[in-house]
């Protein structure tokens, strides 16, 4: 299971640089708990370009990634693995500013979470709310949920335009694409997302 941060999990307010920047959206601690409860494991994947930009540093991202699993925990959501991408091909400098393999919507994150997990990305899920995410869930040939939180809206009107970004569901917020996600999996072999 990989979700997305900024916009899918908490607000997304362009550049969260210090941990009181980090609201989570109603409801996720909760689903989240729900996908624990079924034992899959959370990889939250994320660009934070604001690094390259020199909005923050990589030391100024661990209290903001720190809150988000207390806040996550207070309703009994656990993340196994944060993964970030620190990078962006044209801003910032060095050692930031040039192309990765890690930045969305490459798949680097996707694949150090299905090595460092044993995940199988064909059986797994990529929830988020941006263009990125989707197009690194069609290249890592997982099933997509569009969050309509955060781009959510701006995203849906893109890929409906743009026929070759395929979204497998679309879901109000995150508490419904765990709905979703749940169903799908009752009945399959179960859980390896």
């Amino acid at each position: 299971m990989f979700l997305d941060r900024d916009g899918t999990l908490n607000e997304d307010l362009d550049y969260i640089q210090k941990p009181g920047d980090l609201h989570l959206i109603a409801g996720v601690g909760s689903a989240v708990q729900r996908l624990n409860a079924c034992g899959l494991v959370i990889c939250v994947i994320s660009n934070q370009s604001g690094i390259a930009r020199g909005f923050l540093t990589e030391k100024d991202l661990v209290p903001i990634h720190k809150k988000l699993e207390d806040e996550l925990a207070r309703e009994g959501g656990t993340i196994d693995r944060i993964y970030y991408c620190p990078h962006h091909p044209t801003e910032g400098t060095a050692p930031y500013k040039g192309v990765c393999n890690c930045r969305k919507p490459k798949i680097g994150m996707l694949l150090r979470g299905a090595e460092e997990f044993g995940i199988d990305l064909t059986r797994s899920f990529v929830v988020g709310d941006s263009v990125v995410d989707m197009q690194a869930g069609n290249t890592a040939t997982a099933r997509t949920i569009l969050v309509l939180t955060g781009y959510g809206p701006a995203t849906l009107k893109e890929c409906t335009l743009n026929h070759d970004i395929h979204i497998d569901h679309v879901a109000p917020t995150i508490v419904e694409a765990v709905d979703y996600i749940l169903t799908s999996l009752d009945g399959e072999n179960k859980y390896n997302a």
